[in-house]
């Protein structure tokens, strides 16, 4: 084993060999220099430990100090002694640094996970992110990204801007849940099921690791409705939506007269309606169940569009104006900020306060605008229309359009639907009017079905 006094004459004169060759210090035990066959060299120290309460010690280890050049023989000496006051107390001087590189290692993981925790996780952070990836998936109706957006910006951010998504906890959902009335289930049930979807996607993302709806009871249900207006209810109804200005009264009359969706009508489009076949197509992308919908339109709602039709070539000092020439396109019934009416709640005050006021002060029993579908199902019965149209009326598929006879019945009830809208509205006129006689309501027979065709 070749010795000397590391100095930088000694290192200057040592001289690289076939393989790797060590030259150890006089003074400080285990200090060395290595020398490639490349020529580099490196101080170096050579240690081993005590096992604990033992005399044996453990394996050689070395430690690298660093090349020759950068460091001089002295500062690599001086280093050398560090080391072996170390060694002499049990410290591994290898172990230590790994352990130290380790500790900062876990201290910018942690920096970097609090600074993602203060930031892109907020849960408004994410809950914008999450609103844009529902809005841009295929088919998802404006209507239904409307309805989440509210319940993010009303129920869930006040209770958690702020807070990192990882340490939102069940409580937290629970709490904003407990805080909405009970006779609100619906509402309830509104907030479980989008933060159900927003924790969810946030889930697979991997932005958290537990999805604490999962553990949360889900809200109970709101009590199915059965609210069906009586013709007179109905007759109130009408009469009162001829006391409201544009576009609401206009707007109730043709959910009336066309028993579809709120927003479908609310959203009505010129570019959807057609005079010359006197049908409304409710494109796929605003219908509820985002199947393309073709509704007939009786006399009465031709009539409604017609002056609806003269109101926009009058405001657009269009030349000649005729109720029968309808715009090619633009919104049926636009609010003052030439939008599609949004907002139900204060029309359907203003539509209750009419009926109180023509009744004497008295309201009409509680109701809600989804009731005049209902209704209309109803009276659709009653007049004789066989469930399949009054389905294909309403757009849904269900009942008898679900299933296996979904896939082979495609009569699509063009004629019976009309006939249908047509007997519901002669009826509606019956009824408000009380001047019409029996016999000018339309009794519509079943579809007479031909032998060996399917239903």
């Amino acid at each position: 084993m070749a010795t000397a006094k590391l100095n930088k004459t000694e290192v200057d004169k040592a001289e690289p060999g076939a393989k790797d060759w060590f030259l150890w210090d006089e003074d400080v035990a285990g200090f060395g220099l290595k020398i490639t066959p490349a020529g580099s060299k490196v101080f170096i120290y050579q240690y081993r430990l005590a096992r604990p309460g033992e005399a044996e010690r453990t394996a050689a280890k070395r430690y690298t100090i660093g090349k020759f050049g950068p460091i001089t023989p002295d500062q690599a000496r001086k280093r050398a002694k560090e080391l072996a006051a170390l060694v002499l107390q049990g410290i591994d001087p290898r172990q230590r640094e790994i352990d130290a590189i380790a500790a900062q290692d876990e201290a910018a993981r942690a920096k970097a996970e609090r600074k993602r925790l203060e930031g892109e996780l907020l849960f408004e952070k994410v809950a914008e992110r999450w609103l844009e990836h529902y809005e841009d998936e295929k088919g998802r109706r404006a209507s239904t990204v409307g309805h989440a957006s509210q319940i993010v910006r009303t129920h869930l951010k006040p209770a958690l801007t702020g807070k990192a998504l990882p340490h939102i906890t069940r409580a937290d959902l629970q709490a904003i849940i407990d805080g909405i009335p009970v006779k609100h289930r619906a509402v309830r049930r509104a907030v479980y099921a989008y933060a159900s979807v927003l924790f969810g996607w946030a889930l697979k993302r991997g932005d958290i690791t537990d999805n604490p709806i999962t553990t949360l009871a889900k809200p109970e249900a709101p009590k199915a409705r059965d609210r069906v207006l009586t013709d007179d209810e109905m007759a109130a109804v009408w009469k009162a939506a001829l006391t409201l200005d544009a576009p609401f009264g206009p707007f109730f009359r043709l959910a009336i007269l066309t028993g579809q969706r709120r927003s479908e009508v609310a959203g009505m489009n010129w570019a959807e309606l057609d005079r010359a076949t006197a049908t409304w197509t409710i494109p796929a992308n605003r219908a509820k169940n985002g199947v393309a919908h073709i509704v007939p339109l009786a006399d009465s709602a031709i009539a409604e569009l017609d002056a609806l039709s003269l109101t926009a070539q009058v405001k657009a000092e269009a030349e000649a104006p005729d109720p029968k020439r309808w715009p090619k396109v633009g919104i049926v019934m636009p609010t003052s900020r030439k939008t599609a009416i949004t907002g139900f709640t204060k029309p359907k005050a203003a539509l209750d306060e009419a009926i109180a006021k023509a009744n004497e002060g008295t309201p009409l029993a509680p109701w809600r605008l989804h009731d005049l579908r209902r209704t209309l199902a109803t009276g659709l019965q009653r007049i004789g229309v066989r469930w399949e149209v009054t389905e294909a009326v309403l757009n849904h598929v269900s009942g008898a359009k679900s299933g296996v006879a979904g896939i082979y019945q495609r009569h699509d009830w063009a004629d019976e639907k009309r006939a249908a809208l047509a007997g519901w509205a002669a009826h509606l006129k019956e009824i408000i009017t009380n001047q019409a006689e029996a016999s000018n309501v339309h009794k519509l027979e079943p579809r007479k079905r031909s032998a060996g065709k399917a239903r």
